[in-house]
């Protein structure tokens, strides 16, 4: 679901515009939706500042940190057009309430990202 998401922001405005972005929000637990939500606030998140270097990304890499039965932390790093990376805690859950989102791998918190310099 992390890789998903990635790919989706790497790719943002393949399908239409912002459907990365979109495609993200909708891996959102609701939890971490009513933090940052409706998706117009949420698209102005991810564009601003703190996590615009996800946009249209070189490439990234994805390593598990610990889990348990129903969640996982991931340790993300991407390397920006710019070419530097930066390093993402990345944070999941197993939904367990019932309806639609039941059993799905949902994403609770990103960290803010941590620079790591430059790859040249």
């Amino acid at each position: 679901m992390v890789q998903i998401q990635l790919l989706a922001l790497k790719n943002n405005d393949e399908i239409y515009a912002n459907s990365g972005i979109e495609q993200t929000w909708n891996f959102a637990h609701p939890n971490n939706k009513k933090i940052t939500g409706p998706l117009d606030r949420f698209t102005s998140m991810i564009k601003g500042e703190g996590y615009k270097m996800l946009l249209n990304h070189i490439e990234h890499s994805i390593t598990l940190v610990q889990s348990g039965d129903n969640w996982a932390q991931f340790e993300v790093t991407v390397l920006d057009q710019n070419k530097t990376y930066h390093k993402f805690d990345w944070q999941v859950e197993k939904y367990e309430k019932s309806g639609p989102l039941k059993d799905c791998w949902l994403t609770t918190g990103v960290s803010s990202p941590v620079s790591l310099g430059s790859s040249v």
